[in-house]
Order: structure tokens, then C-alpha cells, then sequence
């Protein structure tokens, strides 16, 4: 009668000749298959989890308690309804801005020196009387009271609050220009005291004093078509239905310190016009840091594409900040100045930036009309 041999955990075998060894082999072999099936179930569990997350991160905004729709006279309620919300970097410096304080801390120069017949105290309704001066104003600009190298505090601009508000800045100008057959164009145009430029090989090139930067969504009786993401010196274009958002509002992404837009948060190679790759010499770097919603600070205008002219929708939306044509900061600062760096012929420190009318806004296609591809993307990414 064959014996019968207990193994712990395993049960009991038949001691029969030539069955041990068997047996034996089956034995040790088990803990090895149950290492790679725990190995295996937990692979799968952590794929769970990341699909789980990424759903959650494109998800839960959908979900999210929508937020009041303003509403403003004269403002079409699409507009505002579908008006972008601006992801800042975690690890901006330099926040939207109020307008006016851009007036009140720089003095109006042409080459370096400063116009001291104009108008006192300059505001925003009054700006455009600097066009009288230096080429119909276009060789006029806004220059700094103060060094730039000293860091005013006052180009640092406001991180929004908790609602989403600059508070005490307005920092956008949101411009409608209906262009007839049920089509209007809506800029949102965001300002910001301070552009930092990209880094390249240790050297930051690009700074400038004032940045303008905008989105633009194409309207088709009233639906949302199209959005345009500025960037540098042209930009990006996707459907509507493309984009990230928080309920029906679009996301934009704006980048660290040159505050150009993207649609997608991450790292965006701007080297080749209308292509972002994720690594390069220029890059620029977005993600989720401080929510900003540009209506609740924001300047509102009407644009006539037939004649370039604006109107206030509110009474207290300045229109002579509008129509001035110099520059909203310093001009580009001679070799000589000790405060210019350059590098291979780039520049440092560089001229501000021209205003909203500069910004193409009675374009034909969603694209500027600047002779560059007009490439509209059906989805997220390069």
C-alpha cells in the first residue's frame, strides 16, 4: 500500500517510484507562477488606474458645476457663453495685468526720449492722442519709469482669485466683429505687463515690456466653428469641438512667461511655424497652475471691418486704448546699453508689442492673413 506524503500548502501526493521527483518539481514551481500572475494582476491594476485618472482629468470638468454666464448689453450671449478659460503655469511670474497701470508706469518716447508735450495725465481714452506723434504714433513707446532690471513690481500683474479674477485689473478686451451671414468673429484679446522670452543654451532671449496675446472663436449663427490660439508670431488652429474644456468653455494654455497659447498643456517646441513638438531649442512650457477667466475683467468693443473702427459696448470700455498705434512697452535697447544681451543676433530685450488692431482682426480664414498655411486641426496635439 502506497504511502502518502503531506506537504504543507500543497496537499498530499502518492509515494510511488519515480513520482517524487515530479511532484517536487510541481511544488516549487508553483510560487514562481503565482509571483508572475500577482506580477501580472498588478500591472493591470496600475493600467486601470491611469485609464481611470486621464478619464478623470478629461471628464471631471464636464462634470463641474457650470459657471454664471454674464450677461452684458450689447454683448451677444454666445460670446461670453463659450468665452476661453486660460490655464496659467504653475509657475508663472508673470500674471495678466491691469491695462491702465501699463499707462500710468511708463512715460511715451520715440527714439529713447521722452514726448513731453503729451497729453497729461494720459489715460486709456486719451492714448490715442499720442497717433498725433512719430509716424501717426506707430515710432511711439510706452517705455518703463522705472530699469527693467530693477524688476518693478508692477509687471508682475495679478495671480486671478479663486473665482477666476484678476481682482481690481482689467487685464482683456474681448472685440466682436460681426462679419455679416450669421458669422462673427470674437477676440479675446489678454494683456500682460511682461513677456519673459524662451532660454536657450543658459542665454533668455526675447524679453519685452507689454504682451498682447489673444484666442479668436468663429461663431456660425450663433454656434461656436472654430478657435485660433496665438502664438510668437502665428499661432494654431482646431474645431471647436477639438479643445479641452470646462462644460461648453474652451481651455487655452497659456505659456510660462511668453504667455503664447496652446491647446494642450505640456512642452510646445515652437522652432517651425504651425508644428509644436513635446522637446527643441524654443520651447515653451504650459500646464495646469492658476485658472484665469478673462470676462470678469475684461474691456468690450465692437469692431467694424469695414473702416478698422472700434466702439465701446460699455460705458466704461475706453476706446482710445484701442486705436493707439505705437507700442505698449520699452523700444529694443541699442547694443550699447549694458542691460542688451546678444546671441548669434538674437536679442535679449526686445521691442513691445503693437496693440489689439494689429492683431488682423477682419480676417478672412480663422488664421491671420499672413501668407503661412492655414492648417485647422480636427484634434489636440502637434
Amino acid at each position: 500500500m502506497d504511502k502518502l506524503v503531506s506537504t504543507s500548502g500543497y496537499g498530499e501526493y502518492p509515494s510511488e517510484k519515480g513520482a517524487s521527483s515530479d511532484h517536487q518539481h510541481q511544488i516549487t514551481q508553483h510560487p514562481s507562477r503565482s509571483l508572475r500572475s500577482y506580477t501580472g494582476i498588478a500591472c493591470k491594476i496600475l493600467l486601470l488606474i491611469h485609464a481611470f485618472a486621464l478619464l478623470l482629468w478629461h471628464v471631471l470638468p464636464l462634470l463641474a458645476p457650470p459657471r454664471p454666464i454674464l450677461e452684458i448689453d450689447g454683448v451677444p450671449s454666445f460670446v461670453l457663453k463659450y468665452a476661453p478659460l486660460v490655464w496659467l503655469d504653475k509657475s508663472e511670474r508673470y500674471f495678466p495685468s491691469d491695462i491702465y497701470q501699463q499707462v500710468k508706469n511708463t512715460d511715451p518716447a520715440i527714439n529713447f526720449t521722452k514726448i513731453e508735450n503729451a497729453s497729461h495725465p494720459l489715460t486709456l481714452d486719451n492714448l490715442d492722442n499720442l497717433n498725433r506723434f512719430g509716424r501717426h504714433g506707430f515710432n511711439v513707446f510706452l517705455t518703463s519709469k522705472l530699469d527693467v532690471e530693477t524688476s518693478p513690481f508692477w509687471l508682475e500683474g495679478i495671480a486671478p482669485n479663486s473665482d477666476g479674477k484678476t481682482s481690481g485689473a482689467r487685464s482683456c478686451a474681448i472685440i466682436i466683429n460681426d462679419r455679416g451671414n450669421c458669422e462673427v468673429d470674437a477676440f479675446y484679446m489678454y494683456f500682460y505687463a511682461y513677456n519673459l522670452g524662451n532660454t536657450v543654451f543658459l542665454q533668455e532671449l526675447g524679453d519685452h515690456i507689454g504682451d498682447w496675446e489673444h484666442n479668436m472663436i468663429r461663431f456660425v449663427k450663433g454656434e461656436p466653428t472654430l478657435m485660433w490660439f496665438s502664438q510668437h508670431g502665428n499661432g494654431q488652429a482646431f474645431k471647436y469641438g477639438a479643445v479641452e474644456k470646462e462644460g461648453v468653455r474652451p481651455y487655452t494654455y497659456s505659456a510660462r512667461g511668453s504667455h503664447a497659447n496652446y491647446g494642450i498643456a505640456g512642452t510646445h517646441d515652437h522652432s517651425i511655424p504651425n508644428l509644436n513638438l513635446p522637446s527643441g531649442f524654443l520651447s515653451d512650457l504650459t500646464s495646469r497652475g492658476f485658472l484665469w477667466d478673462p470676462t470678469l475683467s475684461a474691456y468690450f468693443y465692437n469692431y467694424s471691418g469695414n473702416d478698422g473702427a472700434f466702439s465701446a459696448i460699455t460705458g466704461e470700455s475706453p476706446v482710445g486704448a484701442m486705436n493707439f498705434r505705437g507700442k505698449w512697452g520699452d523700444e529694443r535697447y541699442p547694443d550699447s546699453d549694458p542691460r542688451q544681451r546678444t546671441f548669434f543676433g538674437f536679442k535679449k530685450y526686445d521691442n513691445g508689442p503693437t496693440g489689439p488692431w494689429a492683431k488682423a482682426l477682419n480676417r478672412t480664414k480663422i488664421c491671420p492673413d499672413n501668407g503661412l498655411a492655414c492648417i485647422i486641426r480636427g484634434s489636440l496635439g502637434p
